[in-house]
């Protein structure tokens, strides 16, 4: 209860640097004032709470590191991945994809705090507030968005273990999917769990919906060689493509031609269509009616 008491007591400190200035000829509100602070606010809330509940990081990056080291370690000498050269190996291919799922994971962890929020009656007081409806979704999106990618670059850089070469502009444009692909996934967890009522109702829609999205997007294993139907399936998921992207910026060119991996500038193109269309769709749920506990 005093955790609850104190975020709620927060709210007023949101909505006071908020407060819009008055147009002189009109007394109307400009509606360009003060418009970051409150999203800088919420972003740093999002920061804080991870701090204080440690436990987030051990979810968002040992469950996908167990993955990758059992699961790679036991289909290493048995599985080949389809068209790739001889010398990449499982843990190799699967690699890209954990990074891809641990977006996936804080995104989730992320997105449950709009449930908490709403039973403690912080996220009531902040929609009650004189901000734009957008400044709530960029917080949160930004918040949750910059932690997953955090948590994907100290990832990211255990590639050299696995012979992948980590230059300068291989960590940049591999950072900058991760960012497009933490941004939308943390979006569309966020257009979901605004319609949720409980944590166990928005865990169903991540084990029915957000893990097959991952699953079927040739992180855990390639489209070659599957059923016609699954194949289609692959193609037109848009996890595909940011899975794409980043193999391609990990990945030689030689082992990304045998791999028929699409082409570097389409993966990245729709990986940006995907993003903004996650944010319009989690602005949208964020303007839809609003209901209470």
């Amino acid at each position: 209860m005093a955790q609850q008491h104190s975020e709620v007591e927060s709210v007023p400190q949101l909505s006071s640097v908020n407060q819009p200035e008055s147009s002189s000829a009109t007394g109307l509100p400009s509606p360009r004032s003060f418009f970051w602070r409150p999203v800088f606010t919420l972003w740093q809330r999002e920061l804080m709470r991870f701090v204080r509940q440690r436990s987030r990081l051990f979810g968002a990056l040992g469950q996908p590191l167990l993955f990758w080291l059992l699961l790679g370690a036991g289909l290493s000498p048995s599985f080949q991945p389809a068209g790739a050269p001889e010398h990449l190996n499982y843990l190799e291919y699967f690699f890209p994809g954990t990074i891809l799922l641990i977006l996936l994971f804080s995104a989730i962890f992320t997105n449950i705090s709009i449930i908490e929020d709403r039973t403690s009656g912080f996220l009531q007081s902040v929609l009650v507030a004189p901000v734009h409806p957008a400044v709530l979704v960029l917080g949160k999106v930004g918040g949750g968005a910059t932690l997953a990618l955090v948590q994907a670059v100290l990832f990211l850089l255990l590639a050299p273990l696995l012979g992948i070469a980590l230059t300068w502009r291989t960590l940049l444009s591999a950072t900058l999917v991760l960012a497009l692909s933490a941004g939308a996934m943390t979006a569309l967890g966020f257009a979901i769990a605004w319609r949720m009522d409980s944590t166990q109702g928005f865990h169903v829609i991540m084990n029915v919906f957000l893990i097959p999205l991952w699953l079927l997007s040739g992180a855990f294993f390639p489209a070659a060689g599957t059923p016609a139907p699954l194949q289609w399936i692959i193609m037109i998921n848009p996890v595909t493509y940011c899975l794409a992207a980043l193999r391609q910026c990990l990945y030689a060119p030689e082992i990304s031609r045998a791999m028929a991996l699409p082409p570097a500038g389409l993966a990245l193109l729709i990986t940006v269509i995907f993003a903004i269309a996650m944010f319009g769709l989690a602005l949208w749920s964020r303007r839809r009616a609003y209901r209470l506990p």
